[in-house]
């Protein structure tokens, strides 16, 4: 008889582990069954990042997604995975009123999806918020720098770390988060030398994850569609790792001609009475 063998799922405390063993954090974002099983084997962490809400439905920003949005693409990542670290972003309006409305809506994402964590936008003003969450034991990602749910007060996808004084804006931002609790954060469209500087920082406990900012992070993320070539237009940041985009065309018009023609379905492709 043959063994079962189990794989246990990464932790957030399993991150902090990478960081202080100095190994480098692999991320990147899901939200179907399908393609989260196949990032499943290598990342240590999957992302369903309300991304989904340009990524998946073709919104103008992240601001119309909903939590229940997030839930349902959270519930088919997890059906998708056995190995990694599911994090979930909280969706705009979902933890900016209160803390107790942040970890009531986190507490039903966990509950729902059986994902291992939260993520939540903003600095040193979520620092308590940060901190109610962990104290309860809510594992909480954190994510400064360019902050897409902040895209209306920020005046579009800016690039942070440019003006004077940012630098120590930002990594007490890192700082404020990381002794909040937060076990990750994901720092976003910050300049190099600055988000060096934060990913460098020995008073920064938590592991730090870029996406537009430094080699030096403890890790890495970035938007799956975006860097297989599906998405139309990408920040600098991305470096493409395929094309597929062109890939599913060609197979499309390949399949609209043979079905024009009347060479599809061949006989290969229908059934034959027995």
């Amino acid at each position: 008889m043959s063994q079962v063998v189990h794989t246990r799922r990464l932790q957030a405390v399993d991150l902090i582990k990478r960081k202080a063993e100095g190994r480098k954090i692999i991320a990147l974002t899901a939200y179907h069954a399908h393609t989260a099983n196949i990032v499943d084997s290598y990342c240590d962490f999957v992302l369903v990042g309300d991304s989904l809400g340009m990524v998946m439905h073709g919104m103008e920003s992240t601001l119309p997604v909903t939590l229940e949005m997030m839930i349902l693409q959270a519930q088919a990542v997890m059906r998708g995975t056995a190995r990694a670290l599911v994090v979930v972003d909280m969706p705009f309006g979902s933890y900016e009123a209160s803390r107790e409305q942040a970890f009531l809506n986190a507490a039903r994402v966990l509950k729902e999806t059986g994902a291992g964590a939260v993520k939540l936008e903003g600095g040193a003003r979520f620092a308590e918020t940060v901190a109610f969450l962990t104290e309860r034991g809510v594992p909480v990602m954190g994510h400064i720098g360019l902050t897409p749910q902040s895209v209306n007060t920020m005046g579009g996808f800016k690039v942070q770390g440019h003006g004077a004084g940012d630098e120590d804006r930002l990594r007490a931002d890192a700082r404020a988060i990381s002794e909040a609790g937060a076990f990750a954060i994901v720092m976003e469209g910050i300049v190099e030398p600055v988000a060096r500087a934060i990913a460098t920082d020995p008073s920064i406990r938590a592991a730090t994850i870029g996406i537009g900012a430094t080699a030096a992070c403890d890790g890495q993320i970035l938007v799956l569609e975006d860097m297989l070539g599906l998405s139309d237009r990408v920040p600098k940041f991305v470096k493409s790792y395929g094309s597929l985009r062109a890939h599913i065309e060609e197979a499309v018009r390949a399949y609209a001609d043979e079905v024009q023609a009347g060479r599809f379905p061949a006989d290969g492709h229908t059934y034959r009475p027995r």
